[in-house]
């Protein structure tokens, strides 16, 4: 009989043995990222514009800085000015403020009022995949947030609704071109 020590011993060689070439095969990781940093090693992000001439004045900048800033964080592809491996473009379409739901007052002489106003913000991208064109695409992203108009006011709560709407956004961009969800 073994000790419990030389079992240990062998149990962590085992998941060692394991995970070693699943994470080191640059395909795949465990964050879910699907590159092969062989044949891609660049992306490249040009400054997305603001279509719609709503919204902060440095919108569409705070975007592609998003977009660039998680791109390097969570992956191994360098930035580049142009012609990169992936290539993003794209522009800001859509930047609404829409009732999210009435309030009912319960006095027959007030009408009601919307108690939620919900901001829509939507970025088309193009996305070419240089080394994979069946993975390349144009497609528009869509998300939104709500503040609650009765005890708030939009100019309050515009700067949190956007960071919140850009933030899923960037992410939403990012899963559906490297991390292939």
């Amino acid at each position: 009989m073994r000790s419990s020590a030389s079992n240990i011993f062998i149990q962590i060689c085992l998941i060692g043995w394991i995970i070693i070439p699943i994470s080191g095969c640059g395909v795949y990781s465990f964050s879910g990222i699907s590159i092969d940093y062989d044949q891609v090693k660049t992306i490249s992000i040009t400054n997305f514009f603001n279509d719609t001439g709503q919204g902060p004045a440095n919108l569409a900048q705070d975007f592609t800085e998003r977009l660039r800033n998680y791109y390097l964080d969570n992956t191994k592809l360098a930035v580049v000015a142009n012609e990169g491996d992936l290539q993003l473009e794209g522009s800001i379409v859509g930047f609404r403020y829409a009732p999210a739901s009435p309030s009912a007052g319960g006095n027959p002489n007030v009408a009601d009022i919307n108690s939620l106003q919900r901001l829509t913000i939507t970025v088309k991208v193009n996305y070419v995949h240089t080394q994979d064109e069946t993975q390349s695409f144009e497609k528009q992203f869509s998300f939104q947030d709500e503040y609650d108009a009765i005890n708030s006011t939009q100019l309050a709560e515009e700067e949190r609704m956007v960071n919140t709407i850009l933030e899923q956004i960037t992410i939403d961009i990012f899963n559906e071109t490297v991390a292939n969800w």
